[in-house]
């Protein structure tokens, strides 16, 4: 299942680095980051708990960047 979400990123290279690390967190089959719309789009495996999966991808993405935003 794929969901959109809003996020804040400074820059076209920390977006790229808030994609890497959502794409190596586990329940995650796919993920895109969009920089000039600030979003990010995540296709989740099955059977997983996005709200928990979310939350990880947050941790992930604040190692890389500390400044971003993901808005759940």
């Amino acid at each position: 299942m794929k969901k959109s979400y809003r996020i804040e990123v400074d820059c076209a290279a920390c977006a790229l680095k808030m994609e890497t690390a959502a794409k190596k967190t586990c329940g995650v089959k796919d993920a895109t980051v969009n920089f000039m719309t600030q979003k990010l789009i995540v296709d989740f495996e099955d059977d997983v708990k996005k709200e928990e999966v979310m939350q990880e991808i947050l941790t992930n993405c604040r190692k890389v960047n500390r400044d971003c935003e993901i808005f759940l």
